[in-house]
């Protein structure tokens, strides 16, 4: 019984840990541009995990590529920030890199490793960001 328990306990808490994380991979957007950029689109109330891969991908960026990869954190809550996500087709909270019209969702990666192995995260960055450049 305590079992059953728990896991019905673990099914209703999982979907919140990971501030619905979208699992689109690739599609296409309307931009056109060479450069590599990436966004983490997030809402104002924000979880420990949520603010990591924010820290951990801005950090990453920085110490791998300088200014060549734009950052831009976006706040979903903004009435500013409505027509960037329309235009990335972003509903919640994601951490895109695009480069013209490729788009490669890591949010997956983001919310497993930001915290629990960053350095694997960072790995997984640049080798999406690195595909990217190559393209």
């Amino acid at each position: 019984m305590k079992t059953i328990k728990l896991i019905l306990l673990t099914a209703l808490i999982v979907p919140f840990i990971s501030c619905s994380a979208q699992t689109e991979k690739k599609s296409q957007t309307t931009a056109s541009s060479d450069k590599v950029e990436a966004y983490y689109f997030h809402f104002t109330s924000r979880c420990v995990t949520c603010k990591t891969v924010e820290a951990e991908t801005k950090a990453d960026l920085q110490s791998l590529y300088g200014d060549k990869v734009k950052f831009q954190a976006v706040n979903l809550d903004d009435a500013s920030s409505k027509a960037l996500a329309n235009r990335l087709q972003v509903s919640g909270q994601t951490l895109l890199l695009v480069k013209g019209n490729t788009k490669v969702n890591i949010t997956n990666e983001g919310f497993m490793y930001a915290r629990t192995n960053p350095e694997k995260f960072k790995s997984v960055i640049k080798e999406k960001v690195d595909g990217l450049l190559k393209s």
